[in-house]
Parts: structure tokens; C-alpha cells; sequence
């Protein structure tokens, strides 16, 4: 398996922020986010071969049962299937943090973060046009979200950076048409600092009041910054 980085840190971010987590995040990606945080994941890929047994090994060395499976787009990777069940078998409550454009296929999952991307993502200008149509085509899989949300315990993780933001993920939520708790909807700021957060989470604050949403903050920057490995 191609493996960007593991680490052992915390989960900073949605409903199991705070918990001491192992991270494995795979790398490739299938989209190209405008901000994206961990680019040497996705665009770049760069990574190293791992077998699945080492990556359990690291797993089961730490004091904690929970481990996340993120990337790039984990669900892209070749072996993940393999390595998810090995986790779930061997008794971790595994994570898995993807943008839900990949059916599951039935894979070994205890809660499916799933991020749609909204429209803010797409590229700007400087991106080559090939690539922002590609983004932009594969980005929103309405059917791919129904199927991970009717079959695995999940939450829905909305990146935002304007009010716009939010009215584009109720529309997504009315167009999935499933009953959806709105505590499970988690609506984050964009941003790699606590300045950029402050700039939308009164916004924000103030939508999950109005729609019973979760605030969802980004713990592990306010600890450590932007720092892969963190």
C-alpha cells in the first residue's frame, strides 16, 4: 500500500475530537481541493510502499483502540479493504475520513467521516481548466453518500468559508433524502490557523444554532499548527 505517513496524535477534528488516535493517511487523490490541507497526500502522492501487516503492527503498538484511516482519498488505495478488516477484527474502532465519491463495497468501517465537497473547493483560475472540470465533475456523488450513510455509522463533515457555504450543504442534505439527525452534520471553517478560523465561525456558530448542526473545530492546529504528523 502506497502510504503518504502514520503518526499517533489526537483526533482534532468531529465527533471523536480529543481522542488519541492512529493515523494512517494514504496517499492519491482523486480530487484537487482549492484548500487543500495535506497536498503532499493528494496532489502530490508522495509516499512510501507498506505492507498491511507492518501498518497493524504501528496500530496495535499504541495505547489507544482508535485509529483513522484518512488521506489523500483512502478509499482509492489499492488494499484498503484488507487493511480496514484486519483493524476492525483485531478490535480498533477504525475511522475512515473520505469525500464520498468512492462506493464503500462493504468495507470494515466504525464510523464514516464523510466530507462532500461543496463548491468552494474547486480550483481557482490558476488551476489548468482540464483540471477544475475534472474536480468539479467528480467532486458531489449523491448517490455515492446515500449508500455509505444508509449502511455505516457516519457523520457529514462540511468544509466552510461563507454563509453561501452553508445553504449549499442544506440543499445537499434536502437532496439526499434520508432522514439525516442533525447533530450528525458537522459544519468546519476553512482555514490552517486560528486566524483564519475566526473569521467565519460566528457564521458558523450561529447556523448550527439556527439548524442544530455541530461546530466542528480543528483542534489539532490550535495544539500544534499546520504540522503533518500532528
Amino acid at each position: 500500500m502506497r502510504i503518504s505517513e502514520t503518526f499517533y496524535s489526537i483526533q482534532g477534528e468531529g465527533t471523536l475530537a480529543g481522542l488519541p488516535s492512529v493515523f494512517i493517511r494514504t496517499a492519491g487523490c482523486n480530487l484537487r481541493c482549492r484548500w487543500c490541507d495535506s497536498p503532499y497526500a493528494s496532489r502530490h502522492a508522495r509516499g512510501s510502499e507498506r505492507t498491511i501487516d507492518s501498518l497493524v503492527e504501528e496500530a496495535i503498538r499504541h495505547p489507544t483502540r482508535f485509529c483513522v484511516i484518512t488521506g489523500g482519498e483512502p478509499m482509492l488505495t489499492k488494499g484498503i479493504h484488507d487493511l480496514a478488516k484486519r483493524l476492525v477484527d483485531g478490535g480498533r474502532h477504525v475511522t475512515i475520513e473520505t469525500a464520498a465519491t468512492i462506493l464503500p463495497r462493504g468495507i470494515s468501517c466504525s464510523l464514516a467521516s464523510l466530507s462532500p465537497k461543496l463548491k468552494n473547493s474547486t480550483p481557482g483560475t490558476g488551476t489548468p481548466v482540464a483540471v477544475r472540470r475534472r474536480h468539479e465533475a467528480r467532486r458531489l456523488r449523491p448517490d455515492v453518500i446515500r449508500e455509505w450513510i444508509d449502511h455505516y455509522d457516519y457523520q457529514l463533515k462540511f468544509v466552510v468559508c461563507s454563509g453561501s457555504d452553508v445553504a449549499e450543504a442544506i440543499a445537499l442534505l434536502d437532496a439526499l433524502d434520508r432522514s439525516i439527525a442533525p447533530e450528525k452534520v458537522l459544519l468546519m471553517p476553512e482555514g490552517v490557523d486560528a486566524a483564519a478560523f475566526a473569521n467565519v465561525a460566528d457564521h458558523i456558530v450561529e447556523a448550527c444554532k439556527e439548524h442544530g448542526f455541530r461546530y466542528c473545530d480543528r483542534l489539532h492546529i490550535r495544539l500544534y499548527g499546520h504540522t503533518p504528523g500532528r
